[in-house]
């Protein structure tokens, strides 16, 4: 795909490839990087720049003010109402002493001055095409925002992703639109919930909706004009992948030319799915990025023989072409909607001697995968529990599932006790990894299916699943109360061992934050921010939120006081019964009889709660702050200072 014509840009809209592109004001600017200021950002633990913390997406942090021995002093310091109640995934990020924040459809921004955060110093509202929400999988979630910190040239921007397919970026000092672009289209199902990914001068989205036969894509836009650069398909030619020559090189049983038609029939790769809606990283040295694609269309596996690459895929992508330089597919021919858009963390460990630069991801199927970043090749494969039953064993050497063939599924046979389920035992939320311990820190579903395909066509813009889906709690949880859906462990990749597990009532949806204080928090369907000691798992606080929580904690400094910050509100798939006040427990894809008793804890609910020791913050500092100082007394004031 040859790339987008850079030219100079400076207001006005113009026809891009396939999106449309309309922009304030902007001044031509140099296309070259000036550095790396956001992976500059990132390293001060004042701030939590990307949704991930930073580009190893390890999600940990070095600051040891909160730690094991005091994390029971923690109380909330101020808190902040979004004023939507659907699911909030993702978290704030914190740039230079601001908070940015947004939430679910409308997908309204916000920026708080931390000195002060009662007051909010801009908001942005955007106007969206409403008919987006009927087109959007899991309820109307978005999961978060990202930022560019300019240059001389173009101011610092907000980045936001819109539920009716629109990106946007946003002055970060003003909140004035700089730019916005229609990259996917909802009447064909496509929406937008996905963080963006800034890297240098990109910015990196996917898209939603294979649930409605949408071909997954990619694209790169230059962060500065909105210019697209290129994009990648998960399906079809090998040109619209972008496939490196040299692509699986190094493991050519992988697969290499021509299989994104040839792995389907006839033309179904058009409808395929494979989007990616999930979390990316980035390793400067290889000048790669890493992200997964997601489930084939439809879910009835009948109707799509083949392997169906490359949905499904680990891909190692170059930033600067789109290149792919190696594609791992973990679930060939999916049967059960195992997505693999999870969170990709990289690390170096040592193994059998020899020092590695890993990618570990938690995969939606139940395997703890850990690749060479450098060239894909796999060097773990661990089960995420015992209980997963689908898969024997990964084989090392053609990096292929073993199936256990009674765990299949097929046309006119309901398939039983299926271990994981289509919400998998690890799904969109965001985990961590402490480099000290060389721990990762995973949360996850406990939860198993019941599984009955059926035939139907495909129509634009319509639900394209082809199978009813009965969730439940795995073995491990109570399946009659419909508790016990949850686990949190410590996992050495090194190994393959866990070093400790704990269960949790309700599945652990919105992932895990480690600091070197020895902890881990993480938030809990029926509406707990917890602490763990990391060592050992020991439960040492809590704290009952407003809402549930499906998005993940964050962690920074601000004036020498350390905060732990969450966001609530209870939603996303696992909520959709809640929402949406359903009871059948088929609906919502299967999640409302897994979590049926959900509503009996928690209710909708959105924003955002900050922690601190003592509940200390600029309140607390000086208790003047944020007062009204009428204008009488501010005379007086000045009358006593001239006597």
């Amino acid at each position: 795909m040859a790339r987008a014509r850079r030219t100079s840009i400076r207001q006005g809209c113009f026809a891009l490839a396939t999106v449309s592109v309309c922009l304030a004001a902007v001044p031509a600017t140099a296309q070259q990087s000036q550095g790396d200021k956001l992976n500059e950002l990132s390293q001060s633990e004042e701030n939590w720049v990307m949704q991930c913390k930073n580009y190893d997406c390890n999600h940990f942090s070095e600051s040891t003010q909160v730690n094991a021995e005091n994390v029971q002093n923690l109380t909330p310091a101020w808190s902040f109402s979004t004023g939507v109640l659907n699911g909030h995934e993702g978290a704030p990020i914190v740039v230079d002493g601001m908070m940015y924040i947004n939430g679910p459809y409308p997908n309204n921004v916000f920026a708080l001055d931390l000195d002060d955060p009662n007051r909010i110093v801009w908001q942005y509202k955007p106007k969206q095409d409403p008919a987006a929400r009927s087109v959007a999988c899991c309820d109307v979630v978005n999961r978060g925002l990202a930022y560019y910190p300019g240059d001389g040239d173009t101011p610092p921007l907000v980045i936001e992703t819109l539920l009716d397919g629109h990106l946007l970026a946003l002055n970060a000092e003003t909140g004035e639109q700089y730019w916005k672009l229609e990259v996917m289209d909802p009447s064909v199902g496509q929406t937008l919930t996905q963080s963006p990914y800034v890297v240098k001068d990109k910015v990196i989205v996917g898209s939603s909706g294979a649930e409605l036969g949408v071909r997954g894509v990619v694209t790169a836009f230059n962060v500065k004009t909105g210019e697209q650069e290129w994009r990648a398909y998960a399906t079809g030619p090998d040109e619209d992948l972008l496939l490196a020559d040299d692509f699986n090189i190094n493991n050519p049983q992988y697969g290499q030319e021509g299989l994104g038609t040839k792995t389907w029939e006839g033309d179904a790769w058009k409808i395929g799915g494979g989007t990616n809606w999930g979390w990316y990283a980035y390793d400067p040295e290889e000048e790669l990025f890493y992200y997964g694609s997601g489930n084939p269309a439809p879910w009835n596996e009948t109707m799509r023989p083949g392997d169906n690459k490359w949905t499904m895929t680990i891909f190692g992508r170059d930033l600067e072409t789109g290149e792919a330089k190696f594609g791992y597919q973990k679930t060939p021919h999916d049967e059960w909607d195992y997505a693999g858009v999870n969170v990709m963390m990289l690390s170096e460990q040592e193994i059998d001697g020899e020092k590695r630069k890993l990618l570990t991801h938690p995969d939606r199927n139940g395997i703890l995968y850990s690749l060479d970043r450098t060239n894909g090749d796999l060097v773990r494969a661990d089960k995420m529990d015992d209980t997963v039953n689908w898969v024997k064993h990964v084989d090392m050497e053609s990096g292929q599932p073993v199936r256990d063939p009674e765990y299949g599924t097929r046309m006119d046979h309901r398939s039983k006790d299926i271990c994981p389920s289509a919400m998998g035992y690890h799904n969109q939320g965001v985990d961590s990894y402490d480099p000290n311990q060389q721990l990762f820190f995973i949360g996850m579903n406990h939860l198993c299916m019941d599984w009955e395909p059926y035939m139907l066509p495909y129509r634009a813009g319509q639900f394209f699943v082809g199978a009813n889906v009965w969730t439940y709690p795995g073995p491990k949880g109570n399946r009659e109360e419909g508790t016990g859906s949850g686990q949190v462990k410590a996992y050495d990749a090194k190994t393959g061992d866990f070093k400790w597990e704990v269960m949790e009532r309700f599945a652990v949806w919105g992932g895990t934050t480690a600091t070197a204080g020895n902890l881990v928090f993480y938030g809990t369907l029926d509406g707990f921010i917890k602490a763990r000691d990391s060592r050992t798992g020991e439960l040492l606080w809590k704290f009952k939120l407003p809402s549930g929580v499906i998005g993940h904690p964050i962690t920074y400094m601000h004036d020498g006081t350390q905060y732990v910050g969450i966001n609530y509100g209870v939603g996303g798939w696992p909520g959709v019964g809640l929402v949406f006040d359903l009871n059948d427990p088929s609906a919502g894809l299967g999640a409302v009889g897994a979590f049926k008793e959900l509503a009996n804890h928690t209710q909708m609910g959105g924003g955002f709660i900050a922690f601190s020791l003592d509940g200390e913050s600029p309140y607390t500092k000086d208790i003047q702050t944020g007062e009204y100082q009428s204008q009488s007394a501010s005379a007086g004031n000045d009358r006593q200072a001239s006597n």
